[in-house]
């Protein structure tokens, strides 16, 4: 389960949001890409990759402003294999 208080910085306020947990795997981007986009961590480790030193994360970019882009939401949410995403509304 997302954790509301380990949101990443870059999420636009509202209900959606990503939190540190994300694995950059492409999910949400993948089924909801008017809302989530990615960003830059910058630096790879090649010996162990972490969440902290992997390529990048996911973000909400745009709150839902529809009953479709709220239903592609939820779906990333439920889809995500870590747990990453989280809906406070």
């Amino acid at each position: 389960m997302a954790d509301p208080n380990d949101r990443v910085p870059e999420n636009t306020p509202g209900a959606y949001y990503v939190d540190t947990n994300c694995i950059d795997c492409d999910v949400c981007r993948d089924t909801a890409p008017s809302n989530f986009t990615r960003a830059d961590r910058g630096g790879y480790s090649f010996v162990f990759i972490t969440r902290a030193d992997s390529g990048g994360y996911s973000f909400v970019f745009k709150q839902p402003e529809s009953d479709a882009e709220t239903a592609l939401c939820e779906e990333a949410l439920l889809c995500c294999p870590v747990e990453a995403i989280g809906n406070d509304g």
